[in-house]
């Protein structure tokens, strides 16, 4: 531990595991909720897409994001 990494990985790779597959599972999460809360509140076909267009927007500039750094590191 004294040589700056944890269990043989840096804070670098800790850091991009972390962006990539804890947010994902965190966005994936967020994804049941909104269809648990859909599915809950009767909302109908329009609902649900209301519920998943609005609320489920945030995550689109997320992956956005992800996307255009991606293509700009290229």
């Amino acid at each position: 531990m004294s040589d700056g990494t944890l269990f043989g990985l840096t804070e670098s790779q800790i850091t991009d595991f972390g962006m990539t597959w804890g947010v994902g599972g965190f966005i994936a999460f967020m994804l049941f909720i909104i269809w648990k809360l859909a599915r809950d509140s009767r909302a109908g076909r329009f609902g649900t897409f209301v519920l998943f267009f609005v609320l489920a927007f945030g995550i689109l500039g997320f992956v956005a994001k992800s996307v255009i750094q991606w293509t700009l590191q290229r």
